[in-house]
């Protein structure tokens, strides 16, 4: 007689038990997230473990020389490519109109930034060191690539509109020298180029992680930053300034992970190898399992 009881409040406790072992997981990965989270800053703060890779000559003269080009562009060709641009076939500006949007930062960021939460998520003191090893080398990778673009192009966010430049579409005619600086307005923010920026990041980004990206990647920079002058958007200037603010930008960051022995040789910047393809598989599927564990 007392069965049907038990088994009925048996069965009305369990919404409640999902429920509270629901928030006990929710609880325990948010925490990882935390924790980790904090740990990155950490090691990400912490003073040089190494000297800095010496700056090469060569690299002072490449960026001396691109500042010379970015000038020379403004006298020679911004306002020759503006010319071309506005008579250039509708099936060409069509073209690079799709094309152009693919230059946007939230491309990389956005998946960028779930992958490393998930892996903030995941990784647990529940795993193996070997599997927390394989996915803090994972993070870091993923964190690089984040932060070399991101920073180059928060930076350009900023100064693009203190510099005040003029597009060439503004006032009907294009001038290379129409400047309003402080003005903050959208068609006053030509220079550096934002969509050049991201795509250079990213191509020597990924490509200093994967180096048979770069091809690749290079192609997809170039396409990116021609479209810009395609559709009105910038001048020549403008993209090749976008592309010095990622490289000195992106080469900073690789600086500031080698001399941490995070992800790259401190003496030649050469990326340490990364753990294989198998072995990522096994480490996320032990640490998927370990998060599903009961408290």
């Amino acid at each position: 007689m007392n069965a049907p009881n038990a088994h009925s409040g048996k069965i009305n406790s369990t919404p409640a038990a999902k429920a509270a072992r629901s928030a006990s997981l929710a609880g325990r990965l948010t925490r990882n997230a935390a924790r980790n989270f904090e740990q990155a800053l950490r090691a990400l703060a912490r003073p040089p473990r190494a000297s800095y890779a010496p700056l090469p000559p060569s690299a002072i003269a490449a960026v001396i020389g691109t500042l010379v080009v970015i000038v020379a562009s403004m006298v020679l060709f911004d306002a020759t490519a503006s010319a071309w641009a506005r008579h250039e076939p509708n099936w060409f500006r069509d073209l690079f109109e799709r094309i152009t949007d693919f230059g946007l930062s939230g491309w990389f960021l956005f998946p960028l930034g779930f992958v490393l939460l998930v892996l903030a998520v995941l990784i647990s003191s529940q795993s193996t060191r070997l599997t927390q090893g394989v996915l803090a080398a994972l993070a870091a990778r993923f964190g690089f690539v984040f932060l070399a673009i991101g920073v180059p192009g928060l930076f350009v966010t900023i100064v693009k509109r203190l510099i005040g430049r003029a597009r060439p579409y503004v006032g009907g005619h294009d001038d290379p020298f129409a400047y309003v600086p402080f003005i903050w307005r959208p068609e006053y923010a030509s220079m550096p180029s934002g969509h050049a920026t991201t795509s250079v990041a990213a191509a020597i980004a990924i490509g200093a992680i994967w180096p048979r990206t770069r091809i690749a990647m290079w192609l997809y920079a170039a396409a990116i930053m021609i479209s810009r002058v395609a559709v009105l958007a910038h001048h020549v200037s403008d993209v090749i300034a976008g592309a010095l603010v990622a490289a000195v930008g992106a080469y900073l960051i690789r600086r500031w992970f080698a001399a941490r022995h995070l992800v790259f040789h401190p003496g030649d910047l050469r990326a340490s190898a990364g753990p294989s393809l198998p072995r990522i598989r096994s480490a996320l599927r032990e640490a998927i399992a370990a998060a599903s564990l009961k408290d």
